[in-house]
């Protein structure tokens, strides 16, 4: 584990937020198996190339985000598919529309796994009378079912969507939603932020609590960035390790 401000040492936390998507488990992995599950009944259903679904797809994720902004409901995979669907010329197909997102997400909840450690150290948490809590973007729907397929629901003491928010992260109304869930522990003790997007989760969790930043390194975040965490860990032993040494 890498230390870039020894002050994260000297005090244990009273509560960590955690950060979901490549967070806890594997994001990419499961997202390009879901996706190919579709691109291949695409292929049967519709006799598309697999470059013309891929074409479709990213334009249609496009022209969603541009319209939604950053706004939960700008990740809908049902709403992706629809507009796919438009692009290639079929008007609304409510029903295909609803069986490949139901494809996608299928595949996903059982694609994905959970990374090596991390129930153990939530575990920890919980044994050293920690809070704990989730906040995550997306729709709250699809991220309670991912949370209750892979049995985290009984990790964490509350939760926060970007849809119950109202707003994406790094916007600090997220934050400030988690921070009154868990009884404003601010000024209790020291707060954690764990999360592997530099500018949602680290950035923003410094701006608006000011806490401790813990980055989760992944392949997709190499830090060419002027935003420091206070600390950066590979495996979930690392900062299983590093929790030990207040308990």
């Amino acid at each position: 584990m890498k230390i870039n401000n020894q002050d994260i040492l000297k005090l244990k936390p009273v509560a960590v937020i955690f950060d979901l998507d490549n967070t806890l488990y594997d994001y990419e992995r499961a997202h390009n198996a879901s996706i190919k599950a579709v691109c291949n009944k695409v292929i049967k259903k519709l006799n598309l190339t697999e470059a013309q679904f891929y074409q479709a797809f990213k334009e249609a994720k496009k022209q969603i985000k541009e319209t939604l902004g950053e706004t939960a409901s700008s990740h809908s995979r049902l709403l992706y598919f629809q507009r796919m669907l438009e692009i290639i010329g079929l008007r609304s197909q409510v029903l295909m529309a609803l069986e490949f997102e139901q494809t996608y997400w299928n595949t996903f909840l059982n694609t994905a796994e959970i990374y090596h450690d991390a129930k153990e150290f939530l575990d920890d948490l919980r044994i050293a009378g920690i809070q704990t809590a989730l906040l995550t973007d997306l729709t709250a729907q699809i991220q309670f079912r991912k949370i209750s397929y892979w049995g985290l629901d009984r990790y964490f003491d509350n939760i926060v969507t970007s849809e119950e928010a109202g707003t994406e992260k790094p916007h600090r109304k997220g934050f400030e939603l988690v921070m009154k869930k868990l009884g404003n522990p601010v000024g209790q003790g020291v707060i954690w932020m764990v999360g592997d997007n530099l500018e949602k989760d680290i950035a923003g969790a410094k701006t608006a609590l000011n806490c401790y930043t813990i980055l989760k390194q992944t392949n997709a975040n190499y830090n060419s960035s002027q935003i420091v965490p206070d600390a950066e860990f590979n495996e979930f032993m690392d900062i299983r390790a590093c929790l030990k040494s207040f308990c």
